[in-house]
């Protein structure tokens, strides 16, 4: 793959017509630039690494002027749509459109092949339905589960999916090789008090109140060092954190 400098010229047209949504003018530059489309774009000191041109389509804060076009002329033009970002992780494009809740870039992605299952994401390098529900992108999750995307006890419980809860925790949706590793328990004590903390966080109370009976523990300190309590306030998932509070919940700076 060849690689430019994010201050090469070519680079800051390639970038500024993604940006702008000018599907002529990129066009152009692929039309008169071939391999273009399949070029990373290498930026150093903050947010270091470089990532590929539908990288720089599906970057924060995502939402792009005509995304879709701009994902389907790069794709036309020889774009992988599964490239990886090249640095301390290696989400793919997919990845970053499911992080910002972008679903118009997420369905156009897909509509070009993305794997909705690929590997690498921030979030315990997961698939892109792991960044979405990681980071609350809630619109983003529903769109990748109506593509077909597998999901974990965890992201089943923090998107109230109760059916396929039910299912991982009772052993309909066991898998094979983890509950080998278990010495065939399946789940995990502490997958199941993970999966309760999703819930917290995506406000799904019956998924929480199924978890919580099932072993979950009520004040475990998760991710950003918040408990179950801490992250439904943070969430703005009243029902839940006031379900948590009859429980005797706690946040993280009320524990000793």
């Amino acid at each position: 793959m060849t690689v430019l400098d994010a201050g090469d010229p070519l680079a800051v047209a390639v970038t500024g017509a993604i940006r702008s949504g000018d599907v002529p003018a990129l066009r152009e530059l692929l039309a008169a630039h071939p391999g273009l489309a399949g070029t990373g774009i290498r930026r150093t000191g903050e947010a270091a690494g470089t990532r590929s041109l539908l990288h720089v389509a599906t970057d924060w804060p995502g939402h792009l002027p005509a995304g879709p076009e701009v994902i389907a002329a790069l794709v036309a033009a020889g774009a992988d749509p599964d490239a990886r970002f090249v640095g301390v992780h290696g989400e793919t494009p997919l990845h970053w459109a499911a992080s910002n809740d972008d679903v118009a870039a997420l369905d156009a992605l897909v509509a070009a092949g993305a794997d909705i299952e690929a590997t690498g994401a921030v979030i315990a390098g997961g698939t892109p339905l792991a960044d979405a529900r990681g980071f609350g992108q809630w619109r983003a999750a529903r769109r990748l589960l109506e593509h077909g995307a597998r999901t974990t006890l965890q992201d089943a419980a923090t998107l109230g999916l109760l059916d396929r809860v039910v299912a991982l925790v009772e052993g309909d949706g066991q898998d094979a090789d983890a509950a080998d590793e278990r010495d065939g328990r399946w789940p995990a004590a502490d997958d199941i008090t993970s999966a309760f903390w999703g819930a917290c966080h995506g406000g799904q109370t019956a998924a929480a109140r199924y978890l919580l009976a099932r072993g979950a523990e009520l004040d475990w300190v998760g991710y950003d060092d918040m408990t179950p309590l801490d992250i439904a306030v943070a969430s703005g998932a009243d029902e839940v954190a006031e379900w948590l509070r009859e429980r005797g919940a706690r946040t993280r700076a009320q524990l000793p």
